[in-house]
């Protein structure tokens, strides 16, 4: 395990002031999440928080699906050299992923990781 001060990816957690996230939690569950596919290298991930409006916007432009998907995530593997090692990119709408925790009787925290788990699942399998 490494020392928790000391993270050996790079992850970047936008979202508004308006979304209530728990962002050293989430960092360090991120961490045990990349540390399963055993990178050689660091690495760069950004986890986005988005609103209904701009995920509805998003998954139109790029999966052309008129509808707010909880996570979305785009892969930038094949670009790495060239990006400063970004990995990809897991988008996040916080208005599902709170109604989603509800439906499933989960914590809003616990379901973030999910689907988090499930955006790193789709950048790594593609």
């Amino acid at each position: 395990m490494h020392h928790p001060l000391f993270y050996r990816y790079m992850i970047n957690i936008v979202t508004s002031s308006r979304y209530k996230i728990d962002r050293p939690h989430l960092q360090k569950e991120i961490q045990i999440i990349l540390d399963k596919y055993e990178l050689p290298y660091e690495i760069t991930l950004n986890v986005v928080f988005v609103g209904k409006r701009k995920m509805r916007e998003i998954a139109n432009t790029y999966k052309h699906e008129d509808v707010a998907l909880p996570v979305l995530s785009f892969s930038y593997k094949d670009q790495m050299e060239h990006n400063d090692n970004l990995l990809g990119e897991v988008i996040l709408c916080y208005p599902q992923a709170v109604l989603l925790a509800a439906e499933k009787g989960k914590r809003v925290e616990v379901m973030f990781v999910q689907l988090i788990d499930h955006g790193i699942d789709n950048i790594m399998t593609k």
